[in-house]
């Protein structure tokens, strides 16, 4: 084909990904590049290369007008498929069903819908190869966006190859798409471009004329062949405007619209009717058309000027043909094109597109639209649209003629927009519903969702105070919603890192909030344990926080059913399990976490659960199982394109002892502009320095990082600090310092009363003790942990107390701790604390074994937690669904598993100990 002159590497690449996708292994290719540089070619190339090889090929464009309607670009790709649908477990069919608007039902989590396209692509390619070919994908709407990508960086032994084509654009590039495999298309040498002029010029050029199309059209291969038959040979004799005044993409719009202006005007209108319907539904074209009177015989100019197909699609030759028409259309045209297509367009079948188009017909207001528009909206969003729901508010609100309503639409239009995570816009929306009236309510709403807003995007030290604000005015109005405020303003001041404080200064203030409207739930609870703490002390909150929690327990194993409005602020719950060092409620808690946003195929909230129940295993001395959470959770982010918190990854290394990469993860921290030195991101990872340094016996080095991260507010309230610091203080010759931090970890002992607090609380003092005290402490706490599950704790206690009787010269005592702290340390990979145990043995005159090599050494992370979720008994399917993959790459990770181990069944692998 001419339009892939001088495009051999690009071929190559298109080429190479077929054959991996043809022999078994997925791939994904972004291709990127400006207008008319050649990626719908590539496409089609993609297309002639793949169909008669095998492939099936599925296809999807997207189109600027379609933006507000969700689902709709997937929809496109994946409606040829839904025949394999009923192979897909029933929360997937159910996620694509009502994803698509095929039936009703709870909003699905988009990346659940995610996890239903991959297995749904990867039930057809077991027929055979599939190729997915996305143009356009700058204009796809979100939701559509994010799923391609999250499939995108998901598919690995599928057979399925996904051919994704983005534009350059003034806005910047589509977020959702960055770091997959991507080719950047160049623009043409001089000597492939003059190739391509001649060949697809057919008329005669003189010399001048050719080298200033040359010069005009800077390599682009459409401007190359659509240049010149936008304006006649004597036009570029004569000279076009400088070359710096508009882009080559602009300058190939221009000359669009110069050709379609040169067309009769029932055929310009026409044109206009196809390029404000972006469907491509012939049918509703002519339905249109014959309501403005056009006859069919109008398209024919537009055919024969190749600037449009009508066929069983309507077709533009080019995207840039579809908004070169649309733009130079006028307003009232446009209007007019829009209210023939809502005309045209069943409201049973369409009624979200009928109204769009009825919306952008309107001159002026006009509340019948807006409240369709309305009711739009509300559909959208029960599809799990929030973006969509938020664009058609918008519209809605633009229309309302009636004060009072305008300033409902606009708010619920802003709250939509910043859940969808849009916080400019919907601070714009927010000045619209500032304009009121607003009553009492919304006016407490509206400053609230700026808290929110502010929040989100600033985590600044003044946002509590913005959320404390929001939750007095609330207080009158709305009490479970002043409550919720008033905790959001408590959790806000932990986490941004402000000082002790500003943190009881928010606490202060909390005691105000009104009282319950009815069975305090536990979020209420919690609000009430958290002030309490915080203003009266430790001793007086901890019951009240323990009793809140176990609310927070009962109602994920009631019976009944539970209250889902608490199961948001879990992550909180499990914080505060930290803080009353309850460890058999941090497992429960946290784990459940895990577990629902799993059931809900939640991969927004996934990443930060997992990363909770990753550090809770690291200090149960589960490290290996603490790196598979991390990885999955890191993963999971990448797939949805998050930000990326490092605090489970550091606090990994810093216990496995790897100083190199503790260090690294450290100062990348440090840099980052998304952490402040006084966010809790930033206080975490100087507690892993701490933990690294005791680690490697570092004393010093432990201190000065234990204490920077026990000015953090949050990791103060959890404890965790006080035990590096104690040991660490302890060892560098600061004993006061280890004497004030072990106070306060016994008052909160005394205060908690569980095995792990108390047995934390003795080894603290037995650190700052000596004598026969120190070893009546050592002996209480290992009893104590014993009855834990704190594995870490109890393995470094059997330590410290074996380096204590290696200083009382009681060599024989020291070795039976030692070789235990030693073994335990080295079975859970606490490299650094092992390696701390093995000098103390060798300096009684012991050599310590070294760990055997187990078969697992040579998995990775991401293989060991499929081997494990395996040996349980899973099917393949059930750990795809679990690890949000598809059950052929499941397959394929078993069979490296297998040969990696040394065996042939799943037998085999249930009978092998996993670390």
């Amino acid at each position: 084909m001419t339009d892939l002159l001088g495009r051999r590497a690009e071929r190559e690449a298109v080429d190479q990904l077929l054959t991996q996708a043809r022999a078994g292994r997925s791939g994904t290719l972004v291709l990127r590049g400006e207008a008319g540089i050649g990626k719908t070619a590539l496409l089609e190339y993609a297309r002639e290369t793949a169909a008669p090889s095998g492939f099936r090929v599925e296809s999807s464009v997207g189109a600027e007008s379609e933006t507000q309607f969700v689902f709709a670009g997937l929809h496109q790709l994946c409606a040829p498929l839904l025949g394999r649908a009923d192979a897909l477990p029933d929360p997937q069919q159910a996620a694509l069903g009502v994803a698509f608007g095929r039936r009703a039902g709870t909003a699905p989590d988009r990346f659940l819908v995610g996890l239903a396209v991959l297995n749904l692509l990867a039930e057809v390619a077991e027929e055979g190869p599939l190729l997915c070919l996305v143009d356009d994908a700058q204009w796809l709407d979100e939701a559509s966006a994010q799923v391609l990508a999250f499939v995108a960086r998901r598919v690995e032994a599928e057979r399925v190859a996904l051919v994704v084509a983005v534009r350059d654009s003034d806005e910047g590039d589509v977020e959702q798409f960055a770091g997959l495999p991507a080719l950047r298309l160049d623009r043409l040498g001089e000597t492939d471009a003059r190739v391509l002029l001649t060949t697809g010029v057919h008329t005669p050029l003189d010399d001048a004329v050719r080298a200033r199309i040359l010069a005009e059209a800077r390599g682009n291969p459409l401007a190359l062949l659509e240049l010149p038959r936008g304006a006649p040979p004597a036009q570029f004799a004569g000279g076009f405007e400088r070359p710096d005044v508009l882009s080559v993409p602009r300058r190939i719009e221009d000359g669009f619209q110069r050709r379609s202006a040169r067309l009769p005007a029932e055929t310009q209108l026409l044109l206009l009717v196809a390029a404000a319907d972006p469907t491509g539904d012939t049918a509703l074209l002519w339905r249109a058309a014959t309501h403005l009177g056009i006859s069919p015989q109008a398209a024919l100019p537009a055919e024969a000027g190749g600037l449009l197909e009508i066929g069983a699609q309507v077709r533009f030759r080019h995207p840039l043909v579809r908004s070169a028409v649309y733009q130079a259309a006028t307003a009232p045209d446009q209007r007019r094109a829009h209210r023939a297509l809502a005309d045209a367009t069943d409201p049973q079948v369409d009624p979200d597109r009928r109204a769009w188009h009825r919306g952008q017909g309107v001159l002026g207001i006009d509340e019948e639209a807006a409240a369709e528009l309305e009711r739009s909206a509300d559909r959208a969003r029960s599809r799990g649209g929030l973006a969509a729901a938020a664009a058609f508010l918008q519209q809605a609100a633009e229309l309302t003629p009636e004060p009072a309503n305008r300033t409902r639409r606009a708010l619920e239009a802003a709250h939509a927009k910043h859940e969808a995570g849009a916080p400019e816009s919907a601070l714009r929306l927010l000045t619209v519903a500032a304009a009121g009236p607003l009553d009492a309510l919304q006016a407490a709403r509206l400053k609230l969702l700026r808290a929110q807003v502010a929040f989100h995007t600033t985590r600044g030290s003044g946002v509590p105070e913005i959320l404390l604000d929001a939750a007095r005015t609330l207080t009158p109005l709305d009490a479970a919603l002043a409550r919720e405020t008033y905790l959001h303003a408590l959790d806000a001041a932990l986490v941004t890192g402000d000082s002790d404080r500003g943190v009881l200064d928010v606490a202060e203030a909390a005691r105000a909030a009104p009282a319950p409207p009815g069975s305090p739930r536990p979020q209420d609870q919690l609000l009430d344990g958290l002030t309490k703490t915080l203003t009266s002390g430790y001793a007086a909150g901890a019951l009240v926080l323990r009793h809140a929690l176990e609310a927070f327990r009962d109602n994920l194993l009631t019976d009944a059913e539970p209250d889902r409005q608490s199961d948001r602020w879990l992550r909180l719950a499990c914080r505060n399990a930290l803080a009353i060092l309850d460890d058999e409620l941090l497992y429960l808690l946290a784990s459940r976490n895990v577990q629902l946003a799993r059931e809900a195929g939640a991969l927004a909230t996934l990443p930060d659960s997992l990363r909770f129940l990753s550090i809770t295993s690291v200090l149960m001395g589960e490290l290996a199982r603490a790196g598979e959470l991390a990885t999955e959770a890191t993963a999971i982010t990448q797939a949805t394109g998050g930000v990326q918190p490092r605090h489970a990854h550091i606090i990994l290394s810093a216990w496995r002892g790897d100083q190199t990469e503790t260090t690294a993860l450290n100062a990348i921290t440090a840099q980052d502009v998304a952490f402040s030195e006084e966010s809790t991101e930033a206080s975490m990872a100087q507690y892993a320095m701490a933990v690294l340094h005791n680690g490697l016996g570092n004393y010093p080095a432990a201190q000065d990082a234990a204490a920077r991260a026990f000015e953090s507010p949050e990791l103060s309230l959890s404890n965790l600090v006080h035990f590096e610091l104690i040991e660490s203080a302890a060892r560098a010759g600061q004993p006061e310092r280890a004497v004030e931090a072990m106070k306060q970890l016994c008052s909160r002992a005394r205060a908690s009363g569980t095995p792990w607090a108390l047995g934390m609380a003795a080894r603290s003092q037995a650190l700052t003790s000596t004598g026969s005290a120190a070893e009546d402490q050592y002996r209480e706490a290992i009893a104590q942990l014993k009855h834990t599950r704190m594995g870490g704790y109890l393995a470094r206690t059997h330590l410290v107390y074996g380096e204590w009787l290696r200083r009382e010269r009681r060599r024989q005592d020291a070795r039976e701790h030692l070789r235990t702290a030693h073994q335990l340390l080295s079975d859970m990979g606490a490299e650094a604390f092992a390696e701390r145990a093995a000098r103390e043995l060798r300096a009684t005159g012991e050599h310590p074994r070294k760990r055997t090599a187990q078969p697992t050494d040579s998995l990775t992370a991401h293989e060991l937690h499929i081997a494990r979720l395996v040996a349980t008994g899973a099917t393949s399917r059930e750990v795809a669904a679990q690890l949000f993959l598809s059950p052929r790459t499941v397959e394929a990770h078993l069979r490296s598993i297998f040969r990696k181990l040394g065996i042939t069944s799943r037998r085999q692998l249930r009978e092998l100990p996993l670390p």
